[in-house]
């Protein structure tokens, strides 16, 4: 007797695309979720040096490196969310999340181990470099799931309010909200923890959210050039969403 097959039983948007596309649309998700981690690992590692920007004489900014890649994660989130569902977005963020803690792991038993006597970083510079990391981890990942969760979930609010239209609106209403709770949190958290003055918290939250809210409004254009571009690749209709070939429930 034959093995029965599995069917999956794709809404008809996607039945339609071939099986090239269909791969090409889990390709194209892996790698957006690839640089979404990475901006994310990185972010966490590199936040102890902080640098000032002049923004054309009007303010200068006094912020942490670790923000610089931070923004890309939302708009990761904010693409992902807009061609691949909620579902998808959440799934990536959870990643992350644990991939933040693997990283953390594995910063914990570099530290641990001790530096040989021609090692060029010895334990102390290295502990001095990374050994806030777990703090930095800690305060990330709780403002980042709070964060990430809000952004997701109100620009959804969005999506289905406006029925798919204005996709400027849902990216910077939910971009400027989730930032601010994001910047507000792990200030909060490393001020807590003694890894920041108090009295530079209002400073540094106001410096953060400010930069973040740039970058959102600065990233508008490159999201609805990537929205436009996967959308026309694979020939979806503004409300329509690739969500479906990346889940579980449809594998064979």
């Amino acid at each position: 007797m034959a093995k029965a097959t599995k069917r999956r039983n794709y809404p008809s948007h996607l039945a339609k695309l071939s099986v090239k596309k269909q791969l090409q649309a889990q390709r194209v998700y892996l790698i957006l979720g690839a640089l979404f981690i990475c901006s994310l690992v990185v972010s966490n590692l590199i936040f102890q040096k902080f640098f000032y920007w002049d923004f054309f004489g009007l303010y200068t900014f006094e912020i942490s490196v670790g923000i610089l890649p931070y923004p890309i994660t939302f708009l990761i989130t904010d693409i992902i969310s807009e061609v691949y569902g909620k579902k998808q977005a959440n799934r990536v963020v959870t990643a992350g999340l644990f991939a933040s803690f693997f990283s953390l792991l594995i910063v914990y038993v570099a530290n641990a181990v001790p530096a040989t006597s021609w090692s060029p970083i010895g334990d102390d510079l290295f502990t001095e470099v990374f050994g806030a990391t777990a703090v930095a981890v800690f305060a990330s990942m709780m403002a980042y799931l709070l964060a990430q969760y809000i952004d997701i979930s109100i620009f959804h609010f969005w999506k289905r309010l406006t029925k798919g239209k204005h996709l400027w609106l849902r990216n910077n209403f939910s971009t400027f909200l989730s930032q601010f709770v994001d910047t507000f949190t792990v200030l909060f958290l490393l001020c807590s923890f003694e890894k920041i003055e108090w009295e530079r918290f209002g400073a540094l939250l106001a410096a953060g959210f400010l930069f973040k809210v740039l970058v959102a409004a600065f990233d508008t254009p490159f999201l609805y050039a990537a929205v436009y571009g996967l959308r026309k690749w694979f020939g979806l209709a503004p409300a329509e969403e690739l969500g479906d070939l990346i889940s579980e429930e449809n594998n064979p």
